[in-house]
């Protein structure tokens, strides 16, 4: 009975191993034996439609344009731009507040009117700049001979970039000091001012060196942060189509001259020279440097009676006070001797007021007066423009044939180019049927299907045919959800870092424009495969896609916009902040651009 026990045990354990061996067996092995996981590439319907903007929100940005230009297709695009100007908290002018010089203690001698004086009014807006030295040899890469080697010479002397920076010596100079001597035989170098900066200035359009008439005036409107419309509950939405100075609403003229750019840095030296260093002249050295910038003299009467003067009144205890008194300013630049357009760092902008005052001085001795004297005294006092501020954009005389692309497309007709420039023309993108229904045949048929969806583009192809100005042709487009207005899944879930270029993140979300083995620009590739395999696989809705410039790809935050149908659109911020633009193939081209259609490619593996 006992064998037969033991019997019975060892049947049973054989069986649960056998069982188990069973499990470790790849499911389906027998049923692909016979046949081999391939990689294949298929590209699959997309349909693109024409979308033109009527208006698109254009207070809160980051940046301020300006300026005239012309581009073949897109036609005229003009800027201008009205601001709010902001006051220091705490503001009093001089020593002491107004209140104190109107009611003087007769025991505190320094308690005098101080008969404060604008001497200078400067408005600034620098411009953007970039001084990236990437090997730190102290010349920026733009002007380096070899910006990764420290050990070049870009001035080409017997001095490295790197020893003569070291010097403090001009790398890009062999003879800093302009004495004659070059740098490796001078001894002497005192007079070159080592903490001279040079820049690289970019997003400047047109002709650099183009005339053209600025103009600023007061503004006569009150630009209110929470919407009338709205029983003053939500913030009001400026739009780039409303222009105060066309509607009337501009006073007093503060500048009104002809210019050109300047791209130097701004050095401003010292006033006086110090007595106790006979040795040097320091009104020969530089106090102040300012990076290069649009820098106008302002009325100064103007500021001396509508801030100066207003000392101790309400109307400088707030900004929003202020800003009810001195509503803020226009600028506009007309007639261009050759189109010139500007991206102007509007947030590191000011009004600077640069006033004198009297000051008493007691020469250190309090008890004795006989030596007193009231000297001037020079104070600063900047206006910022951190309050609303709108670019009044306006594009005109575009081409005929864009016409006739927002005619097709307003019948449901695909397009066979598509348009798309900064804040006026977009385009709408449709997947897989044109219909745009979630359940159709073909994404039914696909979900049947046993596939592992590698990859998937969506590709567009410049028109060699339209070529434009390279200078004017967007470096990279961005492509959202239309109808919301959110990022798809593949842009929220890339994380990649670039140090190359800016505007340059997110490299595999992609939208970056392409050059081909010519060096020639010739398409924009978007890699949307979590957004394709959600469709597929997840049962996601296909809904239409946005596609628009990118300007900066770290800041797609919505905007209002309004299309010409009187739609309403959540807008991407990033497409609103240059004038650049594209023309693509569409998806209904004619037979010679057939093989450059906009095409979506969905790279997966199948057994075959």
């Amino acid at each position: 009975m006992r064998h037969i026990n033991k019997l019975l045990v060892s049947v049973t354990l054989i069986l649960v191993i056998s069982s188990c061996n069973q499990d470790f067996h790849p499911v389906g092995e027998a049923l692909f034996i016979d046949q081999t996981l391939e990689t294949l590439t298929e590209s699959f319907p997309t349909f693109t439609f024409q979308e033109k903007l009527k208006k698109v929100q254009t207070n809160g940005l980051p940046l301020m344009q300006l300026g005239k230009i012309n581009h073949p297709i897109f036609g005229q695009a003009e800027a201008s731009f009205t601001a709010q100007l902001t006051i220091p908290n705490n503001l009093f002018f001089g020593n002491h507040r107004q209140q104190f010089e109107d009611e003087p203690d007769d025991s505190d001698p320094n308690l005098i009117p101080e008969n404060e004086t604008v001497k200078f009014v400067y408005l600034d807006i620098p411009f953007f700049t970039n001084q990236d030295d990437a090997d730190n040899d102290g010349v920026i890469d733009s002007l380096d001979a070899d910006p990764n080697d420290p050990l070049s010479n870009s001035d080409g002397d017997e001095l490295t970039d790197l020893i003569e920076f070291q010097s403090q010596l001009n790398p890009l100079s062999s003879d800093s000091d302009g004495d004659g001597i070059l740098d490796h035989n001078d001894d002497d170098n005192a007079t070159y001012q080592s903490g001279n900066n040079v820049y690289q200035i970019d997003s400047v359009y047109g002709n650099r060196e183009a005339t053209f008439n600025l103009k600023v005036y007061e503004l006569g409107a009150y630009l209110n942060e929470l919407d009338p419309s709205d029983n003053f509950e939500t913030t009001q939405a400026f739009y780039s189509t409303q222009d105060y100075y066309e509607e009337g609403f501009s006073r007093a003229v503060l500048y009104d001259d002809i210019i050109s750019l300047n791209f130097d840095e701004i050095r401003i030296n010292y006033k006086e020279d110090d007595p106790e260093t006979p040795d040097v002249d320091e009104t020969l050295q530089v106090e102040t440097r300012l990076s290069p910038r649009l820098r106008v003299p302002l009325d100064i009467g103007f500021f001396q009676e509508n801030f100066i003067d207003k000392e101790g009144s309400t109307d400088l205890e707030t900004s929003v006070n202020f800003q009810k008194a001195l509503r803020g300013i226009i600028i506009r630049a007309e007639d261009f001797s050759e189109d010139l357009y500007m991206l102007l760092d509007i947030q590191n902008a000011a009004v600077n007021i640069v006033y004198e005052y009297d000051d008493y001085q007691t020469q250190g001795t309090l008890g004795d007066t006989s030596d007193d004297t009231v000297e001037k005294v020079e104070k600063e006092i900047s206006l910022a423009f951190n309050g609303i501020r709108i670019n009044t954009l306006k594009n005109s005389l575009f081409d005929a044939a864009v016409q006739e692309q927002l005619i097709a497309s307003s019948n449901n007709t695909p397009t066979n180019r598509l348009y798309v420039q900064s804040g006026t023309f977009l385009g709408k993108i449709r997947l897989f049927d044109i219909e745009n229904q979630n359940e159709n045949e073909l994404i039914e048929s696909l979900r049947g299907q046993s596939w592992l969806i590698n990859e998937a583009n969506l590709i567009f192809y410049i028109d060699p045919n339209l070529a434009s100005s390279q200078e004017l042709l967007a470096q990279r487009l961005y492509l959202f959800a239309y109808n919301s207005g959110f990022p798809l899944s593949d842009y929220v879930s890339d994380g990649s870092v670039s140090n190359f270029g800016r505007n340059s993140n997110k490299k595999i979300f992609g939208g970056l424009l392409e050059y081909d083995d010519n060096n020639v620009p010739y398409r924009y590739k978007f890699n949307i495969t979590d957004h394709i395999s959600n469709i597929i696989r997840n049962d996601s809705i296909n809904f239409d896609l946005g596609l628009v410039v990118n300007a900066d790809i770290n800041n797609i935050t919505p905007v209002k916009a309004v299309t010409e149908s009187e739609q309403d659109l959540v807008y991407p911020l990033t497409a609103t902040l240059n004038p650049l633009g594209a023309i693509l193939i569409g998806s209904h081209p004619d037979a010679s651009s057939e093989d450059k259609k906009v095409r979506l490619e969905l790279i997966y593996s199948s057994y075959q």
